[in-house]
């Protein structure tokens, strides 16, 4: 089997990786990388360089990435969660200019979050260093937490196909619903109900791409209509940062206790974080809830994976 997927080395957006790929080589690899946490570690990196470059601020995303080096026995030489005021792009360096001079320092990959959608494609095309998308915008993706949904959701269920699951929120801005549908339409008989008021409904692009790989969606504005027929409620926060208001008089949009007593039992409520109001707290306790939990451990055991897989292929 071949540990590459489409854009190799690059990791930039979901359509990348095939189904192939996904179940033979991604599942088994982050299986693996539970033993590596649970030996404190290794050194199948050691001598290997991260550069961790965030536009904007990030908590799980960045931190389990740099973690995910360190338990692989790699280096992070170069971290900021602010780089728009804490590098040269607050006096006007561009981003070209930035990954030019990076790639001279000669990491071996390179970490970015960029507050505009053409930021990590534009980065791999002038950089020598794997490039791995941390989160990009307008309307952008965030193509390794649609990987560690996706291991959240097969490790629950056992498998892909046949899923029914609701995203919920806000749509039109949310980098990790959109990375989430392209991945899912890599598999059969999903169906997807975008649950959003009129003016966050999920954009085109991705409405199209689901059309033409088979993918049946719904767009509805309660969601409990459909509470008890999905196996997964992946929940959303309004983007604020963009500009995003969910009003109570635009339809249901919360998961509160009334909405577990709708779900099944083996229903899972998932989300990318941070939560904000749109799940009740009151949820965090439910042994459906897999936000603080299960996600916060697949965010971790996929980013090692990805790294030993770049970094590390033949060990």
């Amino acid at each position: 089997m071949s540990s590459h997927f489409d854009g190799w080395p690059h990791i930039i957006e979901a359509q990348q990786f095939s189904r192939d790929w996904l179940e033979q080589e991604f599942l088994p690899l982050t299986d693996e990388m539970e033993g590596i946490i649970s030996a404190r570690g290794c050194k199948m990196l050691e001598g290997k360089r991260m550069v961790s470059l965030f536009y904007q601020p990030s908590t799980r995303t960045r931190m389990s990435f740099e973690m995910a080096m360190d338990y692989l026995g790699g280096s992070v030489v170069f971290s900021t969660e602010n780089a728009r005021e804490f590098s040269s792009a607050k006096k006007g360096e561009t981003l070209r200019d930035t990954f030019l001079v990076i790639n001279r320092y000669r990491p071996d990959v390179i970490v970015i979050r960029y507050d505009k959608e053409i930021g990590a494609k534009f980065a791999a095309e002038v950089s020598r260093a794997p490039v791995l998308n941390a989160g990009d915008r307008e309307p952008g993706q965030h193509p390794t937490q649609a990987l560690l949904d996706l291991r959240t959701i097969f490790k629950r269920r056992g498998a892909i196909d046949g899923l029914r699951i609701a995203m919920v929120g806000d749509l039109v801005n949310g980098r990790t619903v959109r990375s989430l549908s392209y991945l899912l339409g890599k598999f059969n008989g999903v169906r997807i109900f975008y649950v959003s008021p009129p003016n966050t409904r999920m954009l085109g692009d991705v409405k199209e791409y689901l059309g033409r790989h088979g993918v049946e969606y719904t767009e509805l504005t309660d969601l409990r209509e459909v509470a008890e027929l999905v196996d997964v409620i992946y929940q959303t926060r309004a983007q604020l940062e963009c500009g995003t208001v969910l009003n109570k008089s635009d339809g249901y949009f919360v998961v509160d206790p009334p909405i577990l007593d709708l779900m099944r039992k083996d229903t899972i409520v998932m989300h990318p974080l941070p939560r904000v109001d749109e799940i009740t707290t009151d949820v965090d306790n439910d042994p459906r809830a897999v936000y603080l939990t299960d996600q916060v451990d697949s965010g971790l055991l996929t980013r090692m994976a990805l790294l030993k897989m770049i970094l590390a292929p033949g060990e």
